[in-house]
């Protein structure tokens, strides 16, 4: 059974499932991103000015169980399973903690604890993808949704774009948040030093 239609709208960010799935289970605080095929680089507010708070749109591909490491595959599944049967489950809101870009993109290794991506995932499909576009570390603030949000899987939202609106209604606090300030700020400084 489907949500109903609702008048308001949240930004969703598409990304893996399995990140989705590994943002709320407290295992990944970080996002990596270059955009769409369709876009020049990936921005952060997208014309927006609620950027800041997004959603997450969950997706799979066969391709990701090579993209994960061995010790995330367990999540695939749990992804997988919002995205099925015409339909995809939307249960992941975020708010941007920092947004930096990867001018030492060496140092990515430092930071892999921060995520679910294999090495070769990291270098082939964000650093080697698109080489001439920066790279984005994206530190998030991952919050369960008070309920989770079924919506039909529509054309309107394929494309290989990152943003797409959905009709979520979501202010950005609301629902249970996985990490503590405390943990988020330390990953950004991590980050930060590591990568700008």
């Amino acid at each position: 059974m489907f949500a109903p239609p609702l008048t308001a709208t949240t930004l969703a960010l598409k990304e893996w499932g399995a990140v989705a799935a590994a943002l709320l289970d407290g295992r990944q605080t970080v996002l990596l991103r270059k955009g769409g095929i369709h876009e020049k680089r990936f921005v952060v507010s997208p014309e927006r000015g609620d950027a800041n708070r997004f959603v997450l749109f969950p997706t799979v591909a066969h391709s990701h169980a090579e993209r994960v490491r061995p010790e995330h595959a367990a999540l695939l599944a749990v992804g997988a399973a919002d995205v099925a049967d015409g339909a995809l489950v939307v249960r992941c809101g975020l708010t941007l903690v920092d947004a930096v870009e990867v001018r030492r993109p060496e140092a990515l290794v430092e930071i892999a604890d921060l995520h679910i991506w294999t090495e070769e995932s990291v270098r082939v499909d964000r650093l080697e993808f698109r080489p001439r576009v920066p790279l984005a570390a994206l530190v998030v603030r991952a919050v369960a949704l008070p309920e989770p949000v079924v919506l039909p899987r529509l054309e309107a939202y394929g494309g290989c774009r990152s943003w797409v609106d959905l009709p979520v209604a979501w202010d950005g606090a609301a629902g249970c948040q996985v990490h503590a300030e405390s943990r988020l700020a330390a990953d950004a400084t991590r980050v930060r030093a590591a990568l700008a």
